[in-house]
């Protein structure tokens, strides 16, 4: 990166520094050049056990697809509930 990066904005809340950075690259703001990697290694899972109830026929159906896939059916359910999400 050869130009001096732009000052990044003070922001208000949260909420207003998530729209600026929706729609402004960060590489105009920031030299990733210059970026050092770091390991977090106490960070805390973001992810919630839950439950769910299936019929048995839906899950040996979920399950059938997983095996044709060579993923584990809890991952095929999460990548499906993602996709599921997004389309919304």
């Amino acid at each position: 990166m050869n130009k001096k990066p732009k000052k990044r904005p003070v922001f208000r809340n949260e909420s207003e520094e998530r729209k600026f950075w929706e729609s402004h690259a960060s590489s105009d703001y920031v030299n990733w050049d210059m970026a050092e990697h770091i390991r977090l290694p106490n960070l805390k899972t973001t992810t919630k056990a839950i439950s769910i109830r299936l019929p048995i026929g839906l899950l040996e159906q979920i399950k059938v697809a997983a095996n044709k896939r060579d993923v584990p059916y809890q991952s095929l359910i999460k990548m499906w509930l993602a996709e599921k999400s997004d389309a919304a």
